[in-house]
């Protein structure tokens, strides 16, 4: 999981953006562009006809329910004006006309706000799916990883999409009920007085400039700042829970404690920034709807004083009122939401820019076009390859040219950083920075060993048979592997195959690289790459495991920094660093002489004839 570069908080509300930035202010053009590339492919695409269909029957209940809000605003000015006529009739008929109103009101009120929230929910699983088949294809992954430009994409997946898809439902049923509230609600307050309306279109423009102008850009920008800032601090907590033995074996819990409260301090100081601005804000809402219970009274108090207007209309006008500056004012009601909202969907463009198969684009295209090319092939071939690591120019090899036959073994060397697991990532297709030609069989024949192997939550049989889902092998043949690679005893200790452990922390190093090996057994690639697999077992395992993967006829490319395992290759690639490289037969390699950069170019070895140069 990545972890964003995010400087110290700023004592103002300018706070230092060192790589993404939020861009858009609210009903701005540039948010609603974000909210479209975000929003428009559910619209429009597999699922437009299940969208559009709870989109409508929303806005026939949104009608229904703002028709029964109108009654029951007439059925309390009917009301007043009863009581204030001392009609003793009139008043009981309005009430049973209430009760009437409410008990559909009620219903239909419940019954909305559940298909709101199951609308909302739908969108979800539809969003998070898409996003996830983005995220998880071609290993961009892994390619965000080495990105500092994009901070926690997995919070963006995981709390992003789901404000979004909530918050967007909300929003635009806000705005469409504001509509439809601003239609009903005008006519009845048109019919009673015109220098309402007057005043209170006035109003709710001046209200909305001020809150759109004054807090908008603000609130934005800290609200950006919380959310990553909050996913920096959540990261820090898990970082400390996945690394919880090494820290311990360190007693690193001081220098932990450091890193997690100066985290926490970013969350503190950038909240305690957006709680002033939301302060002002708060003064200027309540302000701003407080007036509106003096502003209906003080207008129409000459009609009700004269006897030229009911009480009860006064009422009816007072809450008509409230209902349409309600309308024109939502923006000013929800501008605080409203500005999370906005900075969320910031963070969902700007992830949906970089995963999202129809929308991807790769930033460095134009900046560094020279990519290494793979292509299908019958053996694994390297041609003219130049590596660079990823946002460095930085020349780990060039021009290596080399050819693995089936059944050769090809073990790599070199002092550390000279680009030995550099080389292996760029076979297996994770680094591609350079030039030159990978050539490999297809990829579900080529496997991958690291040093830590990566185990699953779930069950021992899982663990064997990853990265498949089921495999062809029966219990029997399972166990017989187990045996293979020296753990004969592990699934009746853990409870069976079908056990559900913790096995990062059930199984030692040196247990896991065997059941890593195991994997191998189970899927029998062809090309098995190795990255001192075998570098926490003692020497007769690693030898017995070697044993077995050549006897199979495997292809092995090994990273290894014992000599004991030169018998198992046919040969090796030494890399000297700076682009330099060798390559030696096995059999008459002694890892403890100089290399041949060092003795001279006399009496370098020649490339051995099975790994014959290939012409670039």
């Amino acid at each position: 999981m990545p972890t964003s570069a995010t400087t110290d908080a700023a004592p103002n509300d300018n706070p230092a953006e060192p790589e993404e930035k939020p861009r858009a202010a609210p009903l701005s053009l540039a948010a609603w562009k974000q909210f479209l590339h975000v929003a428009k492919p559910y619209w429009l695409g597999d699922q437009k006809k299940k969208a559009w269909s709870l989109l409508l029957l929303l806005i026939v209940l949104m009608l229904v329910e703002t028709k029964l809000a109108v009654m029951l605003n007439d059925q309390a000015g009917e009301m007043t004006s009863a009581l204030a006529g001392k009609d003793r009739d009139r008043f009981w008929t309005s009430v049973r006309a209430c009760l009437y109103v409410l008990a559909f009101a009620v219903p239909v009120y419940a019954f909305y706000y559940y298909m709101r929230d199951l609308f909302a929910n739908q969108w979800r699983r539809w969003l998070t799916g898409r996003f996830l088949d983005g995220y998880l294809k071609g290993r961009k992954y892994y390619a965000l990883g080495a990105d500092s430009g994009i901070d926690n994409p997995d919070q963006r997946i995981s709390e992003d999409v789901n404000t979004f898809t909530g918050r967007s439902i909300h929003f635009l049923l806000i705005f469409l009920g504001s509509l439809m509230q601003l239609v009903a609600f005008s006519a009845v307050l048109w019919s009673i007085s015109h220098l309402l309306v007057g005043v209170l279109v006035a109003y709710a423009v001046v209200g909305t400039v001020i809150a759109l102008y004054v807090f908008g850009t603000p609130l934005i920008r800290l609200n950006f700042w919380q959310l990553r800032r909050e996913a920096d601090f959540r990261f820090s907590l898990m970082r400390l829970r996945e690394n919880a033995e090494s820290i311990a074996f360190y007693r690193g819990e001081a220098q932990e404690r450091a890193h997690i409260d100066s985290k926490f301090e970013e969350v503190f100081q950038n909240f305690a920034r957006l709680i002033r601005k939301q302060r002002s804000l708060n003064l200027f809402q309540r302000a701003f709807s407080q007036l509106t219970l003096v502003l209906p009274g003080v207008i129409l108090a000459d009609g009700v004083l004269s006897g030229q207007l009911e009480v009860g209309r006064a009422i009816q006008a007072a809450g008509a009122f409230t209902a349409v500056l309600g309308a024109v004012g939502v923006i000013v009601d929800n501008f605080e939401s409203l500005s999370r909202f906005v900075a969320g969907i910031d963070r969902l463009q700007t992830l949906s820019r970089l995963v999202l198969p129809d929308l991807a684009s790769d930033p460095d295209a134009n900046e560094n076009p020279a990519r290494i090319a793979l292509r299908p092939g019958a053996h694994l071939a390297l041609e003219g390859l130049t590596l660079h690591p990823p946002q460095s120019e930085r020349v780990l090899i060039k021009e290596l040219n080399l050819v693995l036959r089936p059944g050769d073994a090809l073990l790599i060397t070199g002092d550390s950083g000279c680009g030995k697991s550099s080389l292996l990532r760029a076979i297996a297709g994770l680094w591609d920075r350079g030039s030159g030609t990978i050539q490999h069989p297809p990829l579900d024949e080529c496997f991958f060993l690291p040093q830590q192997p990566y185990l699953q939550p779930g069950t021992l049989r899982s663990q064997l048979i990853y990265p498949s889902a089921t495999s062809s092998l029966g219990d029997e043949e399972l166990l017989e592997i187990l045996e293979q690679v020296h753990l004969p005893r592990l699934a009746e200790r853990v409870g069976g195959l079908d056990a559900v452990q913790d096995w990062e922390k059930l199984l030692s190093v040196g247990e896991q690289q065997r059941l890593a090996f195991g994997r191998v057994l189970v899927h029998r690639p062809g090309v098995v790459i190795l990255d001192e697999a075998t570098s926490a077992l003692d020497s007769a395992n690693e030898a017995s495991l070697y044993a077995r993967l050549r006897a199979g006829g495997t292809t092995l490319i090994s990273i290894a920094h014992r000599a004991a395992v030169l018998r198992h290759h046919t040969h090796v690639l030494h890399l000297l660093g700076d682009g330099a490289w060798e390559i030696h037969e096995a059999g008459g390699y002694d890892f403890d002489a100089p290399s041949a950069a060092t003795r001279g170019a006399a009496d370098a070895q020649p490339v051995p004839p099975a790994l014959a140069v290939v012409a670039a």
